[in-house]
């Protein structure tokens, strides 16, 4: 060992320094551990959300105080983990690593990699946790965030910073409509987080799998807490998302995330709940299920451009059993969002897709947060198609109806064959325009199933390729569809 004289300075230094005193920390000991939560007797001093060790290095999230035990949820489990071992305070409150490190990769919610590949790089760590923007750091909900879905772009608008809820049954396409929205962003200067909760390994690969033929994987990045892993979890995963998205827009970026699905979320937070002997409330969900959904979905808003003027959109899902809109977790949601998409199981189920309702679907923005020109094209289009269901009512009577009504009711139907879409088939906007002029100005009416479907189908290419622009005059688009589509041999009628 070399002399004290040939060591460090710095270690003479702090040897010098050094001074012996009592030091007091707490240790407390693990009681019981089951079903991912352990029971923590000997911490006084704990606190709500911070983060325990145990002996063999295993942690904890504490997440009730009781008078004799604090209750934790288990973060991560060493095969030693066993009742009697010692548990001690870091701390530290739950946080993850953020920033562009983590676009293109799959993480579980802690940040840790589920792709394969080395831990992203990040140099900035945020908390799950954290208050919402203050009402004087928000703005006005006025850009548009295009989904490509003909009947939302056109009837159902949605800004950058809404919170848009996604609803109905399964199977009705609920996540097929998250997923075209972010394919939609596709060099629209929109990052992506699409949160997956409670769902099977198979549909994350194919998920994942999806995203990555779309192209649009390198701006996305997937948080997965799948069926198999513990409430605890999956729990957390939105919280994640929602800081992964935060720590974007705080930087003045425009994010998209999706929580697919806050149903499965809502019931993992009952599950903790009961596990921790919590009192149940309606539906055995506890009282603040409410709140906590709203802290969530509050964190989405778009900034002011003094705080950067970047935006976070939310589209929340929620499912619902037997077409019951009025159920507990539904309506909580309906009233923390800006608007609701309801996917009907009976339109689906009669081949009309994607099968939105439009009576039930509404947008809370509006036209406020619409292309100009679609929205003017648009024009009075939900409220004539409100008015045709009506309408078609009484067609299955078989009475006789008057001309103008029978008019109103062959537009409507007509529509409503225009408002088809494809799955994973996002449209443009000035695709959106090209088919409402065509619409509009009724250049198809002429022809009916596989011939009108050709011909919109030409129409949606040609406007890909090119057209005359968002920002040319109405009447160029007029002349321009009219002209394609006589040049195609579907010569409009005169």
């Amino acid at each position: 060992m070399p002399p004290i004289e040939s060591a460090d300075p710095k270690s003479v230094r702090w040897l010098d320094d050094y001074r012996p005193q009592l030091r007091i920390s707490e240790v407390g000991k693990l009681a019981a551990i089951g079903d991912g939560i352990a029971w923590v007797e000997g911490l006084p001093s704990a606190a709500m959300d911070e983060i325990l060790r145990f002996g063999d290095g295993s942690e904890a999230l504490v997440f009730h105080l009781g008078s004799k035990r604090i209750g934790a949820i288990l973060l991560s489990q060493k095969e030693g983990l066993f009742a009697g071992l010692s548990a001690h305070l870091t701390g530290r409150r739950l946080d993850i690593g953020v920033g562009d490190g983590f676009l293109g990769r799959v993480v579980d919610p802690l940040g840790r990699p589920l792709d394969g590949a080395p831990a992203p790089m990040s140099i900035r760590r945020r908390r799950l946790e954290a208050a919402s923007p203050p009402i004087t750091a928000r703005d006005f909900v006025e850009r548009p965030l295009l989904s490509g879905n003909k009947m939302v772009d056109t009837m159902i608008p949605i800004g950058k910073g809404q919170r848009q809820l996604i609803i109905g049954d399964a199977g009705t396409g609920k996540s097929s409509l998250a997923v075209d929205t972010i394919i939609a962003q596709k060099n629209r200067n929109v990052l992506c987080v699409y949160v997956l909760i409670s769902q099977k390994r198979s549909a994350v690969v194919a998920t994942i799998e999806t995203l990555r033929q779309a192209g649009v994987l390198d701006i996305t990045c997937i948080v997965v807490a799948e069926a198999t892993t513990t409430p605890g979890l999956k729990f957390l995963a939105p919280f994640a998302g929602c800081a992964l998205a935060e720590e974007w827009m705080g930087a003045g970026r425009d994010v998209l995330v999706v929580y697919d699905d806050l149903t499965t979320h809502a019931r993992a937070y009952r599950e903790l709940s009961l596990l921790l002997r919590r009192p149940p409330g309606r539906e055995a969900y506890p009282g603040d299920i409410f709140y906590l959904h709203s802290r969530l979905l509050e964190r989405s808003t778009c900034l002011s451009a003094r705080y950067g003027g970047g935006s976070m959109t939310a589209l929340p899902i929620v499912e619902t059993e037997q077409g019951e809109i009025s159920a507990y977790i539904p309506t909580n949601l309906i009233s923390i969002t800006d608007g609701q998409i309801y996917l009907d199981p009976a339109l689906y189920a009669r081949g009309f897709l994607p099968a939105i309702d439009i009576t039930r679907s509404v947008s809370r923005i509006g036209g406020k947060a619409q292309v100009p020109a679609i929205k003017a094209e648009a024009g009075r289009m939900k409220l004539d198609f409100l008015q045709f269901l009506e309408l078609e009512v009484f067609t299955r009577f078989g009475s006789r109806l008057e001309a103008s009504v029978e008019a109103k009711i062959k537009r409507g139907r007509l529509l409503r064959e225009f408002l088809k879409q494809d799955r994973l088939a996002p449209l443009s906007p000035e695709q959106q325009m090209a088919w409402l002029v065509a619409y509009n100005e009724g250049f198809l009416d002429h022809l009916v199933g596989t011939a009108l479907q050709s011909s919109l189908a030409e129409l949606l290419r040609w406007a890909l390729a090119g057209g005359p622009g968002l920002a040319a005059p109405r009447e160029d688009w007029r002349d321009a569809v009219s002209g394609l589509l006589r040049e195609k041999g579907h010569e409009p009628p005169a």
